[in-house]
């Protein structure tokens, strides 16, 4: 059982797409990381050695922001943003998108699946109100 930055990688994948499930590590990161430890990427995790899981544990911690750390970053740079004013951090802060995109229609994600138009959510005629 390989645990890499508090995250317990799942045993059946190969090390390749068990390291995506590290907040901060996609796949090109991944590949990257695997070439640096000299590591098959279509190994699987049960197969690795000790001491591969320990090169790959060093080589994440010294070189790479993941999980907790990146998480922090985050957080710190979205309150930074409230606090100068700025309109990204008004948009991140009354929950809407913030990169531009449209509002009237294609942001029921962001804003909660919330639907305003008339007759959406009408029961039907049959059923008791």
């Amino acid at each position: 059982m390989a645990r890499i930055a508090g995250v317990t990688l799942p045993k059946e994948k190969t090390i390749e797409i068990a390291l995506t499930y590290i907040f901060g590590i996609g796949r090109v990161l991944s590949q990257k990381i695997l070439k640096q430890a000299n590591i098959d990427p279509n190994i699987r995790t049960s197969d690795l050695s000790d001491d591969q899981a320990n090169s790959l544990r060093e080589i994440i911690e010294k070189s790479h922001r993941v999980e907790g750390d990146l998480k922090r970053e985050i957080l710190t740079n979205i309150k930074r943003l409230r606090e100068t004013g700025s309109y990204r951090g008004s948009r991140h802060a009354k929950g809407l998108p913030v990169r531009g995109q449209r509002t009237k229609t294609n942001t029921r994600t962001v804003r909660g699946n919330v639907r305003k138009t008339v007759g959406s959510g009408r029961k039907t005629a049959d059923q008791k109100t």
